[in-house]
């Protein structure tokens, strides 16, 4: 049998407010019939609050002239099935393993910031190429190697029609066909920059 939350946060020294939002956002456990185990929650409090945003502890005179709490209004019994689909889920803390503590999302934050600072370090030495531009860039040079493959038949297709002894016009559709069908292949691959 737990502590009310209005008797919960008397023990802490803060507004049951405080504690009412502390419990439905899971950073508190609740017992199954809703009141609050003062060392369970006082533990998970202090796992899962900013160390600079606690209060001040309230002083030993302070605890020792609280009142006692006040016992729970028993309910009225009922059968097992209507108390099954009556009784909410307990809620159980989140794990320490989700990063629910906070000095692990403040650890994760500035991890982070540290990595972002090194990055921007690293633009400065222009040592990073922008993602776009690099895409870009990539598209203007395949675009002009393109158009120089295209117009390369119309300019050799005499010469070459002139050394193997053919017509010139059929030289000059051959090569324009074979030039188009590995423009096309060279045109299927996609640039990966991950």
């Amino acid at each position: 049998m737990g502590l009310s939350i209005r008797a919960y946060a008397r023990h802490r020294g803060i507004s049951h407010v405080s504690v009412l939002k502390a419990a439905r956002a899971g950073r508190i456990p609740q017992e199954p019939d809703g009141t609050i185990d003062p060392a369970k929650a006082d533990a998970a409090w202090d796992a899962r609050t900013d160390p600079a945003r606690k209060t001040p502890s309230a002083p030993a005179s302070a605890a020792i002239a609280t009142p006692p709490p006040l016992a729970p209004v028993p309910k009225p019994v009922a059968t097992q099935p209507q108390r099954e689909a009556a009784s909410p889920p307990p809620v159980a803390p989140p794990s320490a393993a989700s990063g629910a503590t906070f000095a692990q999302a403040r650890t994760m934050h500035e991890v982070a910031k540290a990595q972002k600072a090194r990055l921007q370090v690293d633009r400065l030495k222009e040592e990073v190429v922008d993602r776009a531009r690099a895409s870009a860039l990539m598209f203007k040079l395949a675009r002009q190697e393109r158009d120089a493959w295209i117009t390369w038949p119309a300019r050799i297709a005499a010469q070459m029609a002139l050394e193997a002894g053919i017509d010139a016009h059929t030289m000059q559709t051959l090569l324009e066909a074979y030039v188009r069908d590995h423009l096309g292949e060279l045109a299927a691959l996609e640039p990966n920059f991950r």
